[in-house]
């Protein structure tokens, strides 16, 4: 064979660089320090070689797959693989197998990482139980979703879970020079040119993804050639790139309670950050509009009526234009709720006539509530005795329950003094005013 041919090649120099600068050991792996610190119960359980079975939870890219290869590393175990979007039973089966005879024949213990594990049903994820709880294999498995809502409680009892940080920048630029200065797997035989503006706009677009970073720079040195990566080259690899959004994951739910809760705390700018960025992420600006509707309802509710208004027609409004024009209505009705008055009292007004409604009997409604369309009706006493507001002094029957008999009336609705709420107030009291000389008159 000719020297210099294909075939001489190392296979790793065909691997992505991402896949090339895996860290070997734990001094190498970056971010985490909450869990791998110094003195850190994991650290210290790897360290002593003892490793246990752990749910890896976290967003793309933050070394979840790396972590468990380390695992297996450090304590010197075999290591296999699943990816729950591609496995069955039938495969968790073969590889318990597997790891059953390598410790009949060696003595070794197994790692079984299984990526993506919340894609696994409830049968899949029973099939590991017996292998954990006998030892045969130690179980890592890696989520971006939240465990508590996708893993059965079953498998979250015999496994720790730790959850796993984006990258700060910091180290995202430390992963960048470390793949630009390793000549044995990186980039430093190439001497690849560039500037630390540009590294800082590589790591920023990556956005907290160490897998990203290299990626991304993988893709910018291959297009630069022996030149520089410059800023034109860079601005072309990031046309089409995204901010991290999953509109059925945790970062969806996180970023719609941010921006939820900004709404409700009167912040008009972080509820325009976070609306950006969900729109940015690539979500359905509509979902926005709707969160706003159900947002003036309970968290503004008759401190200012408009609120439910000026969600109404965002949501209109942005039907008819489309985007990106309509995204202006929604920052129009954000701002709008995030500024106004403040009130949940409808809110709770509702919930506790709904726990009373529960917890009670269905009473019967009062003959005078009845309405008597027909004359059998009439003399059985429907409608008999009902006061028709609008003949009664300031349009208010006052004194006249509209509870069932065998309930005491309730005081649902307790309106704030924040915005129009505290004109209801003053005319609320005046009514009961009313209903007190009512009763007074009755004595």
């Amino acid at each position: 064979m000719a020297s210099g041919s294909l075939f001489d090649v190392p296979q790793e120099a065909y691997e992505p660089l991402a896949a090339r600068m895996r860290p070997r050991n734990l001094a190498d792996y970056l971010g985490q320090e909450h869990i791998l610190g110094a003195g850190k119960p994991l650290r210290v359980a790897l360290e002593q070689g003892m490793p246990h079975s752990m749910i890896l939870w976290g967003p793309p890219g933050v070394g979840k797959t790396t972590l468990a290869r380390l695992v297996a590393n450090v304590c010197d175990a075999r290591f296999e693989s699943l990816s729950a979007v591609l496995a069955g039973v039938k495969d968790i089966r073969a590889a318990v197998d597997r790891a059953k005879m390598d410790r009949a024949q060696s003595g070794r213990r197994t790692i079984l990482f299984v990526d993506e594990v919340h894609r696994f049903n409830k049968a899949q994820q029973d099939a590991f139980l017996p292998h954990i709880e006998d030892g045969t294999v130690i179980f890592v498995g890696a989520t971006t979703e939240n465990p508590s809502f996708e893993l059965n409680n079953a498998l979250l009892s015999r496994a720790r879970v730790y959850v796993l940080k984006s990258l700060d920048n910091k180290a995202l630029l430390e992963v960048l020079n470390h793949a630009l200065h390793d000549e044995e797997r990186g980039l430093g035989r190439q001497h690849v040119v560039i500037s630390d503006d540009v590294k800082d706009i590589i790591v920023q677009a990556a956005d907290g993804d160490a897998r990203r970073v290299l990626n991304l720079l993988e893709v910018a040195t291959d297009l630069a050639g022996e030149g520089e990566v410059t800023r034109e080259i860079l601005e072309g690899v990031l046309v089409d790139n995204l901010r991290r959004f999953d509109n059925k994951g945790e970062a969806w739910y996180d970023q719609i309670s941010a921006f939820h809760k900004s709404v409700r705390g009167s912040s008009p700018d972080g509820a325009l950050y976070w609306m950006a960025r969900i729109i940015d992420g690539g979500a359905d600006p509509l979902y926005i509009v709707r969160r706003l509707v159900a947002i003036a309802s309970e968290d503004i509710g008759n401190a200012d009526p408009r609120a439910l208004e000026m969600a109404l027609n965002a949501w209109q409004a942005f039907e008819r234009l489309g985007a990106p024009e309509g995204y202006l209505a929604i920052a129009h009705a954000t701002v709008y709720c995030a500024s106004a008055p403040k009130s949940n009292k409808v809110y709770l007004a509702m919930k506790a006539a709904f726990e009373d409604v529960r917890s009670n009997l269905s009473h019967e409604v009062p003959m005078h509530l009845r309405n008597a369309p027909t004359k059998l009706m009439a003399e059985l006493g429907y409608h008999k005795g009902y006061r028709y507001a609008h003949d009664e002094d300031y349009a208010y029957a006052a004194g006249e329950s509209y509870f069932p008999e065998a309930m005491e009336p309730r005081k649902y609705y307790q309106p704030s003094d924040r915005g129009l709420e505290h004109k209801i107030s003053e005319k609320l009291r005046w009514l009961e005013s009313l209903d007190a000389q009512s009763a007074n008159k009755r004595r």
